[in-house]
């Protein structure tokens, strides 16, 4: 079944396609106050009540990451993604991506001369740190602070001190950009107003740019890390992707449908609905998953399969849908293509390691254990240079 309950903490699982998008587009039926915390954190008072709305607007602040902007529904999640959306116009992301391929470059000479490389740890972490830096405006002088201070954020520890440095850092910035304005990108997003014209506070912008910083290289690390698990894992899709270039983006599309890094997303039920035929009462949590979803056979034949030519792999849910599609969407997608062209680029050769990892036919992997994101700890490669 595409929609079941399950039975430790009732909640309904949400595992096809077609159920998934519904949830997804429906934000008036289903909120994302509970998207972090799931059925784990017990609601301040009883949910009691054909529409439990208006106990979810008034006691939604008492929630774990009630202040971030994945939790927030319309017409406040409009008002201040909008805000967001300054820093992702094509102008913008055109700008970053002509760093993205310098900065490639500089993070594959690090390791390039010695043959190998752990890809994390060494590449996608703090590749993926200093583009969403340079995305968002960071002071390049900062780069060195903010690469020692947010290495484990890559290592799935989500905790509040390194989001608490990002507050701190974006907090600062804002305040000095609305004292003394200058002609750069982090000026643009500390004048930036509402929909409606008000002024955001210091505190809601530096929340938005904290959380697209953290959640952005999260996602993107994993995405990288299991597109590279693929090529050194299958030399016939390295072979293809070095005689035809122009087959990356949906290489890196279908990465995304078979290895979805988001591994679940909660939603909480403010008055009844049906889904794929389930009744789903009042006060339910609802548990989407994208990998789930991105593997439903009357979506994508035969799922379970890699097929670097899939006609309708960009249809996938892993950045999620709706209104909550990931806004750095169009960003990860850059830099996949930009990491497997570079260093495609500078080897003849790239392998898992044998040593680290096993040999083929009986791998070993380490995955994140956390229910929010589905990703490698570790990836070892070998690399033949050019």
């Amino acid at each position: 079944s595409p929609v079941w309950r399950e039975p430790h903490y009732g909640v309904f699982m949400v595992t096809g396609f077609e159920e998934a998008i519904a949830v997804y587009h429906d934000p008036g039926t289903f909120s994302s106050c509970n998207t972090v915390s799931g059925p784990f954190v017990k609601f301040p008072v009883p949910l009691e009540g054909d529409d439990i709305s208006e106990i979810i607007e008034t006691y939604r602040d008492q929630l774990p990451f009630s202040d971030q902007l994945p939790s927030f529904d319309p017409p406040k999640h409009t008002a201040h993604r909008a805000l967001l959306m300054r820093l992702i116009t094509p102008k913008r992301l055109n700008e970053n991506e002509e760093f993205m391929w310098r900065l490639a470059d500089r993070q594959i000479g690090e390791f390039y001369a010695k043959g190998e490389c752990e890809f994390i740890s060494e590449y996608a972490g703090p590749f993926t740190l200093l583009v969403i830096a340079d995305l968002e405006g960071v002071p390049e002088s900062d780069f060195g602070a903010f690469r020692s201070r947010l290495g484990n954020l890559v290592g799935g520890e989500m905790s509040h001190k390194p989001l608490e440095f990002l507050y701190d850092q974006f907090a600062t910035y804002i305040e000095d950009r609305r004292r003394h304005p200058r002609t750069d990108i982090m000026t643009g997003l500390a004048t930036a107003t509402f929909p409606d014209g008000s002024t955001p506070e210091v505190k809601d912008v530096a929340l938005i740019a904290a959380n697209l910083f953290a959640a952005g290289q999260e996602t993107t690390v994993r995405l990288l890390s299991f597109a590279l698990k693929m090529i050194g894992e299958r030399p016939d899709l390295q072979r293809q992707l070095r005689e035809d270039r122009d087959r990356i983006p949906n290489f890196i599309e279908e990465t995304l449908r078979l290895e979805s890094p988001l591994r679940g997303q909660f939603r909480l039920a403010r008055r009844s609905a049906t889904i794929g035929g389930v009744e789903i009462p009042p006060g339910s949590s609802v548990l989407v998953l994208p990998g789930a979803a991105n593997r439903d056979p009357r979506m994508f034949p035969d799922p379970n399969e890699f097929e670097i030519d899939r006609a309708n792999a960009r249809q996938h849910v892993g950045f999620g849908h709706g209104v909550h599609l990931c806004a750095g969407a169009p960003l990860a997608r850059a830099e996949g293509r930009v990491t497997v062209n570079r260093l495609l680029d500078c080897t003849a050769d790239i392998q898992i390691s044998e040593a680290a990892h096993g040999p083929v036919g009986t791998r070993r992997y380490e995955y994140l254990p956390t229910y929010l994101f589905r990703g490698l700890t570790n990836l070892h490669l070998e690399l033949t240079p050019t």
